[in-house]
């Protein structure tokens, strides 16, 4: 739907400015000719229109395609970090420029880094945006076991001795029940990707899904090495997320942009019994906008 949108707004960029010039060259030296011989010479509506409307849809396109894209969490797929009703604003130039209609890369800024927040086109359907955390970059070893996560960094070295080993990431209990799912007080534990750190959700009843998680050819269950121009993303809700352990990888065609700020963020506390639709916000969270960890 969004690549939609983005087809749209460059066919009415387009056809505003094929008018807008059409009329600065032809039609608006003919109009102030006739003008002159008292003859009559009014502007046409449509003219007027796409005038009026050039600088501004070319204004949203530019700002949507290269620079910030808003979007909005559907899931809680990434809590704590982000909840459902958080807008975020994606940077679009963090990894590289792409044209809006089929998103080819013309022009190289960076690559994700360990621990970023990424949005990102599905693999499986690419009509559908997902948003993750990058835990594995091209090169890496990624082991999830036991609800354990466990990285070996891609070695670059000639001397494998030199070569970092497959280390468990850092945890540090935070709390329990802050957050609940399905009756459940889930644990809140602060994760060191990146010694920024960054808090996920664990559920203390259910079971490692080890025997759900994709096979990579020549890896056993639950260990994965990263490919090339690749990458691997969890979900901070640990066991509430459909990520990279159950369908692979992300392309680095597929990236969207680094998520970076929450613009505004509604609550949705309801009661089932409510006459108003669900849909419907009962509050802004304040204090969710800024930055995102």
């Amino acid at each position: 739907m969004a690549n939609y949108f983005s087809i749209l707004l460059v066919i009415l960029t387009v056809v505003t400015g094929l008018v807008w010039l059409l009329d600065a060259l032809f039609w608006a030296p003919k109009r102030k000719d006739a003008a002159a011989k008292g003859q009559s010479s009014e502007l046409p509506y449509w003219v007027d229109t796409s005038q009026q409307l050039f600088p501004v849809i070319a204004f949203v396109l530019v700002l949507r395609s290269f620079l910030y894209e808003p979007f909005q969490i559907p899931s809680g797929s990434m809590m704590p970090t982000l909840l459902v009703g958080d807008f975020i604003l994606v940077e679009k130039y963090t990894y590289g420029l792409k044209d809006p209609v089929v998103r080819h890369k013309f022009l190289e800024t960076g690559a994700p880094e360990r621990g970023d927040i990424v949005v990102f086109k599905y693999p499986e359907d690419p009509n559908i945006d997902y948003i993750k955390r990058v835990v594995g970059l091209p090169g890496d070893t990624v082991v999830y076991q036991d609800k354990q996560l466990f990285i070996k960094p891609k070695c670059t070295g000639d001397n494998a001795q030199r070569c970092a080993k497959l280390q468990p990431v850092p945890l540090e209990f935070k709390n329990r029940g802050e957050f609940v799912q399905n009756m459940a007080p889930l644990l809140r534990f602060t994760e060191d990707l990146n010694a920024t750190g960054h808090d996920i959700l664990r559920h203390p009843m259910r079971a490692d899904m080890t025997h759900r998680y994709y096979a990579q050819p020549g890896s056993r269950a639950g260990q994965w090495l990263v490919p090339e121009n690749e990458y691997f993303v969890m979900g901070d809700n640990r066991d509430n997320s459909r990520d990279s352990r159950f369908w692979g990888f992300v392309p680095d065609a597929n990236l969207v942009g680094k998520a970076v700020a929450i613009w505004v963020s509604f609550e949705f506390e309801r009661n089932p019994e409510d006459w108003i639709p669900a849909w419907v916000p009962t509050g802004i969270r304040f204090n969710r906008i800024g930055g995102i960890d």
